[in-house]
């Protein structure tokens, strides 16, 4: 037999194992890839051992960019560009897996695409083997390491920061004192809220006392929690007063000044300022502040009475919270959800 004879066979051979009934259909699909960057993909699986068979022809004549036949994860096993038609273009399936064919087109207009795709089977036992792609949805789980902040501790506590019982003149006072004082005094760091009480005579003096006793029969859990707490903390806390108004002979006016140059226009009788937290003119009073928060604060104090001097009970309470931070290195917990594609068992 001669070597012409023989290719002829060989082919003949190869014709009918390619296009015999041992070549099974995978796929056989039209359809349109978009424009601009359009893409299209379709995944089939094929066992170990088999022949892919692949044909593409673009409907009307016209070039595809890009196709390209992927063995999953990412292996690139064919690739072909500005494609018209392929023929039967036969790959290899070295082991059973799950293949990507993709088809792109960077054209304005949309293509046309018709594709065959078969596989031989390397036998019998894989004959019937499901090409189907199945889909499952996994989630991937990162840690990302960060540095925060956090409150170790908070302590609050509760400090008088000012008392005082000065005397103030009258107006017409024969050793011609003024009728007027200014008194300082500076809220500590980390103040939250503050209060004050002001009381005028014997009368404001004991109200200030009843108030404490009051207090200490009615919050003794609190008092023993809370260092230095009484009924000016509790007013500065929460807002709540032991404290009642009385009747008295005595008034005095009051206004709590921002700074120097307010209280130096108190002192040459502008009185009318409007640079004031607050202001009144009371037997007794106690209230909550809550601002300012910081610094120097100034009360001016005036008594307007002719003939008398008035002696002035002065309480004032801050609130401060002291926290404690430290550092610490927590996981940042990513979760990413994507779907892959399996083969059925």
């Amino acid at each position: 037999m001669n070597k012409l004879s023989i290719l002829i066979l060989l082919f003949g051979f190869l014709s009918v194992r390619l296009f015999g009934q041992i070549t099974v259909d995978v796929a056989e699909n039209t359809f349109k890839v978009g424009g601009l960057g359009g893409e299209e993909i379709f995944y089939y699986g094929f066992a170990e051992g088999d022949q892919l068979v692949f044909n593409f022809q673009e409907v009307n004549g016209k070039e595809l960019k890009e196709l390209e036949i992927i063995e999953l994860p990412s292996s690139s096993k064919f690739m072909d560009y500005k494609t018209i038609k392929i023929e039967n273009k036969i790959l290899n399936i070295p082991r059973t897996g799950i293949y990507k064919f993709r088809f792109i087109n960077s054209a304005v207009s949309g293509r046309i695409c018709k594709i065959k795709i078969q596989r031989i089977p390397a036998s019998d036992a894989t004959k019937n083997f499901n090409t189907s792609i199945y889909w499952k949805t996994i989630q991937d789980t990162t840690y990302t390491p960060k540095t925060e902040r956090f409150l170790v501790k908070s302590d609050t506590i509760a400090q008088e920061i000012y008392s005082s019982s000065p005397q103030i003149s009258s107006t017409n006072a024969l050793n011609e004192n003024k009728n007027y004082q200014v008194v300082d005094f500076v809220l500590p760091d980390n103040t939250i809220s503050w209060s004050f009480y002001i009381g005028t005579g014997s009368e404001g003096k004991t109200e200030y006392d009843n108030a404490r006793n009051n207090f200490t029969q009615s919050a003794a859990e609190l008092v023993s929690k809370i260092p230095g707490y009484g009924p000016l903390a509790e007013l500065a806390l929460t807002g709540v007063s032991y404290f009642n108004k009385v009747q008295g002979n005595d008034n005095v006016k009051y206004w709590f000044l921002s700074d120097e140059n307010t209280v130096s226009y108190f002192n040459m009788g502008l009185q009318s300022n409007p640079n004031n937290y607050k202001k009144g003119d009371v037997v007794n009073e106690a209230s909550q502040m809550k601002s300012p928060l910081k610094g120097k604060i100034y009360l001016a104090l005036l008594n307007d009475n002719t003939i008398d001097p008035i002696i002035v009970t002065i309480k004032i309470t801050a609130i401060q919270v002291i926290q404690q931070w430290d550092t610490r290195t927590i996981n940042i917990t990513k979760v990413i959800s994507r779907d892959v594609p399996y083969l059925s068992k």
